[in-house]
């Protein structure tokens, strides 16, 4: 039987087994994409003078180093989360003073770039992100950001394909045209375990992440990186690009 998003549990999700599985010690394919998000967010803000853009993190999970990515260039950002354990997770993370040394790593990669020099995350995280409890298929278009990160969502949370583009149909049609924007999904999954529970993912490679964001995508680049971080997937993509001008719904 197919499992879709609504049948996970969700509510069960544990993030600090995710953290220590993933980020508590910082995998290279990680800080790989770090650097490629920083770089891709650099050339994408290279002419901005003031620091007035809003951003979103879909999904964004017991993850922060998308959020960090964004900051020097955000005067706001949320933080769109669906499972209550994460919620809470990410609360803790984004109170003053609460962001932990785990993510220390991770901005070690992004400030060799000029535009995080001189950013504290510790303090800033505090200052301008902010978490809400939703739902990604909420997303109808009618909140718009100006840049926007999604990872390890859409093919992370169902193993049905309408479901999963459905997912990627609702994020970039929260993104402003000409937004910058970074999707990642793990490639060819067959699902994932995270303590003692199992959740469902839908396997995407390459040609199937292209062809569900071009109808959105501008400059779209597909990294597909060799990188394998547990059993029962082939990789990591990593897509790049700005959503289109002309701003569709496809």
């Amino acid at each position: 039987m197919m499992d879709r998003n609504a049948d996970a549990p969700w509510s069960e999700f544990d993030p600090e087994v995710y953290v220590d599985n993933n980020y508590r010690t910082p995998l290279e394919v990680d800080l790989k994409i770090v650097r490629l998000l920083r770089d891709h967010f650099s050339r994408c803000f290279a002419a901005a003078v003031s620091r007035s853009a809003r951003g979103v993190d879909v999904g964004a999970g017991a993850n922060l180093y998308p959020a960090l990515s964004m900051l020097p260039w955000c005067e706001k950002i949320l933080l769109l989360e669906y499972a209550p354990p994460n919620v809470a997770y990410l609360e803790r993370q984004t109170a003053p003073g609460g962001l932990d040394a785990t993510w220390d790593a991770f901005w070690d990669e992004l400030r060799q770039a000029p535009a995080y020099r001189g950013i504290d995350p510790h303090t800033e995280v505090g200052q301008i992100v902010r978490v809400e409890r939703g739902n990604l298929f909420d997303l109808n278009g009618q909140r718009r950001w100006d840049v926007g990160t999604m990872f390890f969502v859409a093919d992370s949370m169902s193993e049905d394909a309408e479901e999963f583009q459905r997912g990627v149909r609702c994020f970039m049609n929260a993104l402003d045209a000409s937004a910058p924007f970074a999707v990642a999904f793990m490639k060819q999954s067959q699902g994932y375990q995270v303590g003692e529970h199992r959740y469902p993912a839908y396997p995407v490679d390459a040609q199937r992440a292209r062809r569900s964001l071009e109808p959105y995508a501008a400059e779209l680049e597909i990294h597909d990186l060799q990188h394998t971080v547990r059993p029962g997937h082939e990789g990591i993509l990593l897509a790049l690009g700005r959503r289109n001008t002309a701003g569709g719904s496809a």
